[in-house]
């Protein structure tokens, strides 16, 4: 099963947190769990389309005001193998929040 993990973080990123941060990310390449990894722009576009009408409304979005975003295609066996992955990412990570969404196909 192939899940999207996305985060933000309202934590400056350190020294410890990159090298705690990249020893995770060995781990689950090494293991084939992790298929691919990134930064992203929080502030980006939000696209709405409502009866044949396209909406673009560019941020930043006061919720993504001062965070680092990113973002992990993992492939576990379950969902709660994947929920323990985001877990233990975020015990890494610290505060902030993040979503995780299987993917199909």
């Amino acid at each position: 099963m192939r899940f999207l993990m996305t985060s933000a973080s309202e934590q400056a990123a350190d020294e410890t947190l990159y090298i705690e941060m990249g020893k995770f990310i060995e781990e689950l390449t090494r293991s084939g769990v992790l298929l691919a990894t990134g930064g992203m722009e929080l502030e980006g576009s939000l696209i709405r389309s409502s009866g044949g009408e396209i909406t673009v409304i560019d941020g930043p979005f006061t919720e993504a005001k001062e965070a680092a975003g990113g973002f992990a295609l993992i492939e576990t066996r379950s969902k709660e193998e994947a929920l323990e992955v985001s877990r233990r990412f975020f015990k890494i990570l610290g505060d902030g929040e993040g979503r995780i969404q299987q993917i199909f196909g």
